[in-house]
Order: C-alpha cells, then structure tokens, then sequence
C-alpha cells in the first residue's frame, strides 16, 4: 500500500473513530436526562391515570404519551444545559490543551450536540406533543375497528390538518411581511423560508416569555425567600410576642367554646373561629422563629437575600454594558456561526471566574423564568402536584418548560450574558439582526429588572424601619397611661390586645 493510501486511509479511520465515540457520548447524555426526566415525571404523575386503568388500550395510550412526555422534558433540561456545558467545556480546553483525557471535548461534539438539541426541541414541540396531546383524546373515527391503530390513524389525520392549518397562518403572515412574490409562490421555499420563519416565530415568542417571566420570576423568589427563612427583625421581643399570641388564642378559645355573648359584645362564631384560625398560625410562626438558632435567624436570611440581590444585580449591569456595546460596536449584535473553534480564546475577559459566573447567571435567569412562569396569574394552574397532576396537565408543563427552555441560548446572547455565539440554526433566526429589536429587548429587561430591586429590596427595607420604630413607640407607650393598665399589664402581657375596657380611676381631689 502506498504512504499516501496509508495516511488517506488512517484519515478516515480517525474520522470513522470520532464519529462513533460522539455518538456515544451523545447517547449516553441523552440517556441520563431521560432517566432522571422519567423519575420526575413519575413524582408528579397521577396514578389513577396510569395504574389504576382497567382498559389495556388506555394504559397503552398513557404509556406512550408518558414515554413522549419523557423525551420531551429531557430535550428541555438539555437545552437549559447546553450554553453552559459549552462555556464549561472550552474553559477546560484552555486549561489543558494538551491533556489525553480530554480530547473528547472538541468542536466537533458541541455543534452536533447543539443541532440535535434544535432538532429535537423542534420535533417535539411541533410534532411529539400534539401527537401525545391528540392521541390521548381520541376513539378511532366512527365505525372503525378499535384499538390502538385506530388512535393512530384519527390521531395523524388531525394533526395532518393542524399542520396544514399552521402552514396557511404562516404563509399569510410572510406575504403580508415580505414582499417578494417569488418566495411566496415557491414550495421549494417551504424548507428554506417557511419553516425557519416559523422558527423564528417560535423562538421570538419563547425570548418574550422569558422576558416577561424573569423579573416576575425574580420578585417571586425575594418574596419566597422571606417565606422559607427565618426573617431577622429590629427591635423585637419574641417573647413578649409569643406570651402576647397565646394569651389571645386561649381567650377566642374559651369564648368559641362557651358560645355565650359577653355583656358588651355581640357574638358571632364564625367570625371568632377565623380569628381563632389565625391567631394560631401566628402563634406557629412565632413558635418556629424561636427555636431558629441565632445562626440561623441572624445570618441565613441576609445571606441568601445578599446572594439574590447580587445574582440580580450583577445582571442588570452586564445588560447596561451590553446596551453600550450595541450603540457603540456591531460585532455585540448576537450572531450565528458553523464552526465552534473551542480551545482557543476565553469568552470572558475574567477567564475562568467570568466563564463560571456567566454559567451561574444563565441557570439563576432560567430558574427564575421557570418560578415567575408558574407564579403569574395566567399559568398558575400548571403548577404541577406531587402524585396527582393529570396527563394533560404534564403534556402542558412539558410544553411550557420546551418553550422556555429552547429560547434560553438566545436569550442569554442577546442580553449579552454571555459572548459564547450560537451554533447551528440556533443563530438562523431573522430578528436577531434587527438592532431595534434587540436593543429594545436590553432596555425591557434593564428596567424591568431594576423595578423589581426597586419594589423588593427598598420598600422592603423601608417598610422594615418603619414596622421597627412602631413596635418601639408602642412599647414605649405601654409604660405611660393609668396605674390600673400598668397594673394588669405587669400581670399578663399581651392584655392590652383584648377588647376589654380598663376603667381609669381619677386621682383623689380632682374634678369631674
């Protein structure tokens, strides 16, 4: 054989060796989210829906849905991991260069990883999620054979429809958008128009949901925060407190219990019983702040309201320089590119701390999105319950989280969160080279998030402050007023929350 066969011939066995060990890899990934995706779905799945069925087609339905849930949830958790597992993986390629065991990490593995994530995020939400949607509720068309088959046929038919229905909507909106007729009359254009239009269609929606959804996300968590933790608070006495609260709940107990109306009160129990009802839960809340360790009270609260605010506000400064670079320079527009020379320059001008800290605020925004998501008014309802959420809901929580979680590559390059560019068709999308656009995307988000640091962290402050001075005047002003109240006071604190009058008696020699 000669030198030049050998060495074509050792070429293309190298190739054929990258070729596989890539597809392993990207099996082996894919294999681990699904796994974990499935144990999710399975804690939060109905059981009625899946064990409790008598009918062996149903259960079959619902095992194929469940199974298409699964995969659809897997592709979302690796389209929330796939910007940082490439910014985490050229990092390490600029740390070993060289290193044997870390060759696997190449260019080669990240593009194709990011074009099978496009792939099958696209698969899903087009065609896998209505298919499990629409095969779940059907029964065969009328006077068919029954079983699964059946499903299958009336399931493909509405979704052909669907589809063609989606197609004409597109159509439309490009012929009133372009005007260029050739494009339009074109089927050939159905592959290289029509379908990136309805890409970018859905990815601007998803970049949108996003942004609405972030700071609502954000506010959410400083509130949730306070709720979880043990807040600290100025100038309190827990003590006093907790005698004060126990001494009222056995008082509205002993009056719901007697059911007789006092001599200057009208009695109403149901009233009584509310406010009994929440003069308990105060009490527990009293309880549990007590027996927080100082550590606990004095410290994880500040610490994990620091971390959010900074988190935050680390955010809200790197869309204000991104601002700056989009009015100042072109190349801060988000671009698409076919080739990811990994290996070869950082993409933070902090090397591997900004690398680090770009990952930590791609995952904080995408959680935040993900709480504001299910927090706002109009999806609170797919919140998803621990063993009773229902098919259709999961086929709904599966969307939504596709949704979001496709979008958050582009949406963490256009905010400028981070310079890593996007792979593959993710940077095909036509409004990215809209600078209106997208520097009106910074400017929304800027002032949306800046609002919620605003509302969350100075009223809240403010509030505090004052709450703290009112609890101090008002104690101060228990020590002042009639001997007798001063008298009952020093007996039982907390009486001066009742609604029993204290008579005041006049010192001896005064007037009337």
């Amino acid at each position: 054989m000669a030198p030049a066969e050998h060495d074509a011939l050792a070429v293309r066995e190298q190739l054929f060796h990258e070729r596989v060990r890539e597809c392993l890899i990207c099996t082996l990934l894919f294999a681990s989210l699904y796994v974990l995706c499935h144990f999710i779905i399975t804690h939060f799945k109905k059981h009625t829906d899946f064990a409790e069925v008598h009918d062996d087609e149903d259960a079959a339905v619902n095992r194929i849905a469940l199974g298409l849930c699964t995969f659809t949830l897997a592709v979302s958790l690796g389209a929330v991991l796939l910007l940082p597992f490439s910014i985490i993986s050229n990092e390490v390629l600029l740390s070993f260069p060289h290193n044997y065991y870390m060759q696997w990490l190449n260019g080669s593995l990240v593009h194709g990883l990011w074009n099978l994530v496009f792939l099958f995020s696209n698969l899903s939400l087009v065609f896998l999620m209505p298919f499990a949607y629409f095969f779940t509720e059907s029964e065969g068309f009328a006077g068919s054979k029954k079983g699964i088959m059946a499903r299958v046929y009336e399931t493909s038919v509405v979704l052909l429809l669907l589809t063609l229905l989606v197609l004409g909507m597109v159509w439309v909106a490009s012929a009133i958008v372009d005007k260029d007729a050739a494009s339009r009359e074109s089927l050939y254009a159905l592959w290289e128009y029509y379908l990136p239009y309805l890409y970018s269609c859905i990815s601007l929606f998803g970049v949108l949901l996003l942004l609405l959804c972030t700071p609502f996300g954000l506010s959410t968590m400083f509130t949730v925060t306070g709720k979880l933790l043990v807040k600290p608070r100025l100038l309190e006495d827990l003590d006093e407190q907790l005698s004060c609260t126990r001494f009222e709940e056995a008082s509205v107990s002993r009056r719901v219990s007697s059911g007789k109306a006092s001599c200057w009160l009208h009695l109403n129990v149901g009233l009584l019983r509310e406010q009994l009802v929440a003069i308990q839960s105060k009490r527990r809340a009293l309880e549990l702040r007590r027996r927080a360790s100082p550590w606990q009270r004095n410290l994880g609260y500040p610490l994990a309201m620091l971390c959010l605010l900074a988190l935050t506000g680390v955010s809200v400064l790197v869309v204000c320089f991104h601002v700056l670079e989009l009015l100042l320079d072109d190349a801060a527009m988000p671009r698409g590119i076919q080739d990811a020379s990994l290996g070869q320059v950082s993409f933070s001008m902090l090397g591997s701390f900004g690398a680090a800290l770009q990952v930590v605020l791609i995952l904080y925004l995408m959680l935040s999105s993900v709480v504001g998501f299910y927090s706002s008014p109009l999806f609170t309802r797919l919140l998803p319950e621990r063993q009773g959420t229902p098919l259709p809901k999961i086929i709904g929580n599966c969307v939504s989280l596709l949704v979001l979680s496709s979008a958050l590559p582009v949406f963490s390059r256009t905010l400028g969160i981070t310079r890593f560019d996007l792979l593959g068709d993710f940077g095909r999308f036509n409004w990215l080279g809209n600078f209106y656009i997208v520097f009106l995307y910074n400017m929304l988000f800027a002032a949306l998030t800046t609002l919620c640091l605003v509302k969350k962290v100075t009223w809240a402050v403010q509030a505090e402050l004052l709450r703290a001075l009112g609890e101090a005047g008002r104690a101060a002003g228990r020590g002042g007023g009639c001997p007798a109240r001063r008298s009952l006071l020093s007996l039982r604190p907390g009486l001066h929350k009742l609604p029993l009058p204290v008579p005041c008696s006049r010192p001896l020699g005064e007037r009337r």
